[in-house]
């Protein structure tokens, strides 16, 4: 039974191992919307990536592997943030590329406040509320969304509703 075991082990590494290398960036978007420090943010990916492969005999192959993923993924990630909420959380910038433009033109400084202004209050959401932006700014169908995070569309659609408002109304 054990050789048996070790066989379907092995047989299985490749094709999970192709299907991350192609899937890479889910991985890499969750861990930098949940952690913010450099050594946080490779322990959580290498939290996810470990999780995807115990679970990966459950996939059915027949869904989706990237609504699969994010599902696993995000699962991870808030189970991370809920052991890790006694340490300070700061928000870094998610790209410093336009930080190098503040001062050149004071169009592309407003930007780059309401950009880290976004961040902030991406940030502060709750974890569930924080999934749902992600995939909403990944241009997931509200079908997607749901099936990712276990709730109904209607749902979806209601939360992301609120959360317009809240950027709207906390960003104004």
């Amino acid at each position: 039974m054990h050789a048996q075991t070790a066989r379907m082990t092995a047989d299985r590494h490749p094709h999970f191992q192709a299907l991350l290398e192609q899937h890479r960036k889910i991985v890499f978007k969750v861990a930098n919307t949940y952690a913010w420090q450099p050594d946080d943010r490779a322990d959580l990916a290498q939290d996810i990536a470990a999780q995807l492969w115990r679970a990966f005999p459950g996939y059915d192959s027949t869904r989706s592997f990237s609504t699969w993923m994010y599902r696993i993924a995000l699962n991870v990630a808030i189970s991370w943030l809920r052991g890790h909420q006694h340490r300070e959380q700061h928000v870094e910038p998610f790209d410093d590329s336009h930080a190098e433009m503040a001062g050149k033109d004071d169009a592309c400084h407003e930007t780059n406040e309401r950009v880290r202004a976004l961040e902030r209050f991406i940030a502060a959401l709750e974890p569930l509320n924080r999934a749902l932006v992600l995939l909403y700014l990944e241009e997931r169908s509200y079908r997607e969304i749901a099936d990712i995070l276990g709730i109904s569309e209607t749902n979806v659609a209601t939360k992301i509703s609120r959360l317009k408002q809240r950027i709207r109304s906390d960003l104004a």
